[in-house]
């Protein structure tokens, strides 16, 4: 499918969002394989966030800790003095190119872990200003703003603006989508509807939908859930074997999606290396790519 074809009327069917079209994976494949004949594609995302002080959303490790909350801003901060290196690390000693969701503020916070992701090759997603911003209340002009502006911070630090958007806390106005596609973004990683990319329809033009871990998500699982680290990590093993065999098929996406003061924590990150160690073994049969690579070659299909 090419990106003109996805470009429509959004007057889906009654019961539906029309966002995308229903296409059952048994489906011909729109490409016949990734990169040097592989079939399954794999992205690690890592979350590198900033959050304000004392206002705003955040992510807590400990409920109902009473203003000023240090206990909490700590755990988090640790993300960004400690794991987020970590993660780094032990991604590119794998051969896995790292993808950063990035709240651009971190950039002002916490420059030099940018420079290491940038070090290690990473593609940088827009994530937002701060973790604590979400889109869900803003009005239509303001929302189009906030998108161009997290754009515009990446391009004058990268050199160019991001080709992919990550909502944070993955919440939406009605016009997110449209406005991604009017302002320049390329492609979504919010959802997951398939395992393959699917194209979504807006009214600005095609933006891609590439799969997006609810579940291979640290903070959904590990601090939602309370999925523990050794689980977590069997459920990546899990799913990739899974996929692995479903790929003889057609070609296929994972991802796995981890933050620097989740995954980072030693204890989780010990577990967590043992899953991308069973993926790093094979990788004579996964190709490890970025979302911008995934996008490249579905566009050219």
């Amino acid at each position: 499918m090419t990106e003109g074809t996805a470009t429509r009327s959004l007057a889906g069917p009654p019961s539906g969002h029309g966002r995308y079209d229903y296409s059952p994976i048994t489906d011909p494949a729109v490409i016949g394989s990734w990169p040097g004949g592989r079939r399954l594609a794999v992205y690690v995302a890592l979350g590198v966030e900033d959050y304000h002080f004392g206002a705003g959303r955040t992510e807590d490790l400990l409920a109902g800790v009473p203003a000023p909350d240090l206990v909490n801003a700590s755990w988090r901060d640790y993300g960004n003095r400690v794991g987020g290196f970590r993660v780094l690390d032990r991604l590119t000693r794998l051969g896995i190119p790292p993808t950063l969701l990035l709240n651009t503020a971190v950039y002002d916070t916490a420059p030099q872990l940018t420079d290491a992701g940038r070090a290690a090759g990473a593609e940088m997603i827009g994530h937002g200003v701060s973790n604590s911003d979400a889109l869900v209340g803003m009005d239509e002009p303001e929302e189009r703003r906030y998108l161009q502006a997290v754009a515009e911070r990446i391009r004058e630090v990268e050199g160019a603006p991001p080709g992919g958007w990550s909502t944070p806390w993955l919440s939406h106005t009605p016009r997110t989508l449209d406005l991604l596609a009017e302002t320049g973004y390329r492609y979504l990683l919010d959802i997951r509807p398939d395992d393959r990319p699917v194209w979504l329809h807006t009214s600005s033009g095609p933006l891609l939908s590439i799969p997006y871990a609810l579940e291979l998500n640290d903070s959904s699982s590990m601090i939602g859930r309370q999925v523990g680290a050794g689980e977590f990590a069997d459920m990546i093993v899990d799913e990739f074997d899974e996929l692995l065999a479903a790929s003889e098929e057609q070609p296929l996406v994972m991802s796995v999606v981890v933050h620097s003061f989740i995954s980072g924590v030693p204890f989780r990150l010990r577990r967590l290396t043992r899953a991308l160690e069973h993926l790093a073994a094979h990788g004579d049969r996964v190709w490890f790519a970025r979302p911008r690579d995934i996008h490249r070659e579905v566009s050219r299909a």
